[in-house]
């Protein structure tokens, strides 16, 4: 590992988007993986960078179905202060 990064494999619950209107379903699904992901590595919510394959697993099942939970890989660029979240390799 290089030492000007951090890398973490995480788990973030999405149990909380039930609670929200079917049709918004995914949008905040999004954002509760953002806030988890800043929260969690101690860094603010704009500088979060969300990988395509990321969004695409969200949406994959339509606005009102996204998942419960999702699997996510953080790496930490202390020299750029920025968090970039990916799909861990299996």
């Amino acid at each position: 590992m290089v030492e000007d990064m951090e890398e973490r494999i995480m788990t973030v619950p999405l149990r909380k988007v039930v609670d929200a209107p079917r049709t918004k379903r995914a949008p905040i699904a999004i954002k509760l993986i953002r806030s988890h992901v800043a929260r969690h590595m101690k860094i603010e919510e704009e500088n979060v960078w969300l990988d395509t394959p990321i969004n695409e697993a969200i949406w994959d099942r339509g606005i009102q179905r996204p998942p419960t939970k999702i699997k996510v890989k953080a790496t930490k660029f202390k020299d750029q202060d920025l968090v970039e979240v990916t799909l861990p390799e299996e």
